[in-house]
């Protein structure tokens, strides 16, 4: 008896791979859009969940933002119910005008993926990224110059979230879908200039290709793999250094200790800065690098400024031998 066609065996293989382990009766819920990549994932987690012991799920997100959303949201949970998933919960959200229209959607769709899984614990949500998604992460945090952590991507997992298609190139997955007899939908977003990702999906990728030839999704997804090992370590690290200096609980964040951190490497020093930051109140999003490397200054290129204005109101000043954050 032939097997499936090499790419719905790639595809089916990683979705195996990355459930291998996952306790027995763990419900795998694949977060569908009802686009090829999270078709292709929702088929594979079908077939291979319950020859794990495992309860197989979805949930699709209506985001509101497009009309006819909601009608197309429940043609894709009948898509998923006919795959034999249970259950199949369809989300409709409200997206924020906060912020920038990408970030704000992806914050809501996470938080109701969140509820969902944390409802059906023990739980995971499946992720249908691929390759190129990672290799545009990457340009995005490189053009967004924010650092190491950025220029790693997205994990394979994070949590509860496991992201199986990340070492499988877009064309592969999408010809799983196409194998497996869906039809699936196209984000006009995907093609909308007006979106970041896709300026980079559709001209920026494509250049680079033409100029320095093939593979430079595979490459960018490689340095990836490569930063998020050496973050990782730094984290680690910085999270030793952070209990080290923070010698008091201030309000509204840590008072840290200006000597432990002077002679400390600079990686090590502004991961720290970072959190303690972060931990006063600062807002993650609008905390950038260069923030950062102001309040650094506080440390070792003290000449007695008065402080360091820093997102959401907080402020970082140094009073004798410490650091300290006020509102």
């Amino acid at each position: 008896m032939s097997g499936p066609p090499p790419a719905v065996a790639a595809v089916r293989l990683a979705v195996r791979r990355a459930l291998a382990g996952l306790p027995s009766g763990t419900t795998v819920l694949t977060a569908c859009s009802g686009g090829a990549d999270s078709l292709a994932l929702a088929g594979a987690a079908a077939f291979e969940a319950p020859r794990l012991g495992l309860r197989a799920g979805a949930v699709t997100v209506d985001h509101g933002l497009q009309e006819g959303s909601d009608a197309r949201a429940d043609d894709v949970a009948k898509v998923l119910a006919g795959l034999g998933l249970d259950p199949v919960v369809v989300r409709r959200v409200e997206v924020a005008d906060r912020g920038g229209p990408e970030g704000a959607a992806r914050e809501a769709r996470y938080a109701a993926l969140a509820e969902e899984a944390a409802a059906r614990a023990p739980a995971v949500i499946l992720l249908g990224h691929t390759l190129d998604d990672q290799a545009e992460t990457v340009l995005l945090g490189l053009a967004r110059g924010s650092g190491a952590r950025s220029l790693s991507g997205m994990a394979p997992r994070s949590g509860d979230h496991l992201r199986p298609l990340l070492g499988l190139e877009r064309d592969t997955v999408r010809r799983a879908c196409d194998l497996m007899g869906f039809t699936a939908w196209e984000d006009p977003h995907n093609h909308d200039p007006r979106f970041a990702r896709s300026r980079v999906r559709h001209e920026a990728l494509p250049a680079l290709e033409r100029t320095l030839g093939p593979g430079i999704a595979a490459a960018l997804a490689r340095t990836a793999a490569l930063l998020r090992d050496d973050a990782d370590a730094l984290d680690s690290l910085a999270g030793e250094l952070y209990a080290e200096a923070a010698v008091a609980e201030g309000d509204p964040g840590p008072v840290l200790s200006v000597p432990v951190l002077r002679n400390t490497p600079a990686a090590l020093r502004t991961r720290v800065l970072r959190r303690a930051a972060l931990a006063a109140g600062c807002p993650a999003g609008a905390l950038s690098a260069h923030h950062v490397r102001e309040l650094e200054k506080l440390v070792t290129a003290w000449r007695g400024q008065a402080h360091i204005d820093l997102p959401g109101g907080i402020r970082g000043h140094r009073i004798a031998t410490t650091l300290r954050f006020a509102q």
